[in-house]
């Protein structure tokens, strides 16, 4: 799966429609005119006249139709990448080099190949030379043979590369925190399982290196798929509203219904009023909760045991409790006053039910134990302005910021294949367009065949 268990994902993961994409269904056309012209050649048995470019002679003779390259795919993103996708990229590569014959069957051709490959969850450094790439596939093999899985394979790494790269950078500006993957909304859905597996490599690198604990939370089965993660859950505006706008009985029903492995993390920005429903929730949660224990009942206690509330404030929106504060550049939204106001609310919840001393201090250790959950457009730079200033959120959630793809913030990952040598007369000869150059990386190793 990755560098963190030095195993690859088997074959049968990607689910890939081999067929088509070796009729090249999926690549750029311009790399099926190339085969197809080398292909002819071939046949042809055309030979490099030599005639009309003055470079040594004895290039004059050489079958260009089958020409043997290498090939290396990077990226350049600044000032580093964590790398997701190489897997996949190694499964079209190995179901789908080769050519159909003339009487229709696939030739596969991929074990003749040289293929070094890193592991899913390398992290990549680029510093604005061209020249000094780090490579994260290397393929020496007869070009017209792969030609046409360029496409393919750069979308695999592009895509992973630049969702598990955007991850860790929210990782770091959380400072290890939490984090949800909630941006399976703004994207199609054919593409949730290998998101989810770059967040997941992602958080697993971020761990590595910073010797940290995160966990990783998805929010589809579909996310989870590659990894043996499963979606999780809390609940949804649109539940509160088939509940007639009453967020604590919502998750009163909530709790009663589903196992207690299911986090209890109630949304409570409905009304516009978070701390006045986040405290209705609390006390009705924390009455049932202590009524239990005081039956017996411990493990059904469980079920009532808040994990967090959740405030989703809308961009344009103010929380009421902010309302005779007045500036709304400040106010609106999620914001760190908001955040303040409601954990300081939710700390001395319990001082107001009225308890027997008895059950007091478990009630402040019940509402202390109550995580703040933050969602609603966070960035890595609006999160980390929330760290700086020591906002009390104990996880974030984070949605379309981690599919950005942009040029100006620095979230583009997309990755580039070069041609940087040709085989001639045994011999391996720089062959690049002029600002590139065969680069290396220690980090590569030979790619064994995927299991099925």
């Amino acid at each position: 799966m990755s560098i963190f268990n030095g195993s690859r994902l088997p074959l049968h993961t990607f689910k890939l429609d081999v067929e088509r994409m070796r009729k090249g269904w999926y690549s750029d056309k311009y790399f099926y005119n190339t085969v197809e012209v080398l292909r002819t050649l071939a046949n042809r048995g055309y030979r490099y006249s030599n005639q009309h470019v003055q470079k040594d002679g004895s290039l004059a003779g050489i079958s260009i139709g089958d020409i043997e390259v290498e090939m290396q795919w990077f990226t350049r993103r600044k000032p580093y990448s964590v790398v997701a996708g190489v897997d996949k990229a190694l499964a079209i590569l190995q179901t789908c080099t080769g050519f159909y014959r003339e009487d229709g069957l696939w030739e596969d051709t991929y074990s003749n190949f040289e293929v070094e490959a890193v592991h899913d969850g390398v992290i990549v450094n680029y510093d604005s030379d061209p020249m000094h790439v780090q490579p994260v596939l290397r393929v020496r093999g007869c070009y017209r043979d792969f030609a046409m899985l360029e496409t393919p394979t750069l979308g695999a790494l592009t895509r992973g590369t630049r969702i598990a790269t955007n991850v860790y950078k929210v990782m770091e500006a959380a400072q290890g925190k939490d984090v949800l993957y909630f941006p399976a909304r703004f994207d199609a859905h054919e593409l949730q399982a290998a998101d989810g597996y770059a967040y997941h490599i992602a958080v697993q690198a971020y761990n590595q290196r910073r010797g940290r604990k995160a966990g990783t939370h998805v929010s589809t089965d579909e996310q989870g798929d590659w990894w043996g993660g499963a979606g999780g859950g809390t609940v949804a505006h649109a539940a509160i509203a088939c509940f007639l706008g009453d967020t604590a009985e919502t998750m009163m029903c909530f709790a009663d219904v589903l196992p207690p492995a299911v986090p209890r993390i109630a949304l409570v920005d409905f009304h516009n009023d978070c701390i006045a429903d986040t405290l209705q929730t609390m006390r009705r949660m924390f009455d049932r909760y202590r009524q239990l224990l005081e039956d017996g009942q411990e493990a059904e206690a469980m079920r009532y045991k808040l994990y967090g509330v959740r405030p989703d404030t809308g961009g344009l929106m103010r929380d009421v409790s902010l309302e005779p504060l007045g500036d709304p550049r400040l106010d609106n939204g999620v914001n760190p006053r908001l955040c303040f106001r409601l954990r300081a609310a939710m700390d001395d919840a319990w001082k107001n039910w009225g308890l027997p001393l008895a059950w007091q201090e478990h009630a402040e250790n019940w509402c202390r134990g109550v995580k703040l959950v933050v969602t609603g457009g966070f960035t890595p730079e609006r999160i980390r302005s929330f760290e700086q200033m020591g906002v009390p959120v104990d996880v974030y959630g984070v949605g379309s910021a981690l599919l950005s793809n942009c040029s100006e913030h620095g979230t583009a990952n997309d990755f580039t294949a070069d041609i940087v040598r040709v085989k001639i007369d045994g011999e391996w000869v720089s062959m690049s367009k002029v600002g590139r150059t065969a680069c290396d990386n220690p980090d590569l190793q030979p790619a064994e065949r995927l299991m099925e």
